[in-house]
């Protein structure tokens, strides 16, 4: 099913939704958004995000984008996030969405 401009605009309410110093994995926000994978939250902010908060954006894992990391990473630092070595520490730092 193509993606409708509703689900983009979901998406973004979304990630401009979790505030300074937390995150939200690609799947968080797909499950939120009611989509059924985190790939389409990926292609999402991959092509409309330039005005969002995309450095609280996550792998599963709680690793950046390998092309983003020393970016990412450096913004969430300077918000206060709490990192364990190149990935955010989740356990403390996920956002929950209602």
């Amino acid at each position: 099913m193509p993606t409708s401009d509703a689900d983009i605009e979901r998406v973004r309410e979304l990630v401009a939704a979790i505030p300074p110093g937390r995150v939200a994995t690609y799947g968080d926000i797909a499950a939120a958004a009611g989509l059924s994978t985190p790939r389409t939250v990926g292609w999402i902010m991959r092509t409309d995000s330039a005005d969002l908060p995309w450095h609280r954006v996550l792998r599963a894992d709680g690793t950046p984008a390998p092309h983003l990391a020393h970016r990412q990473l450096r913004q969430l630092a300077a918000e206060g996030c709490p990192l364990a070595g190149d990935r955010v520490d989740l356990r403390r730092a996920r956002f929950v969405f209602d």
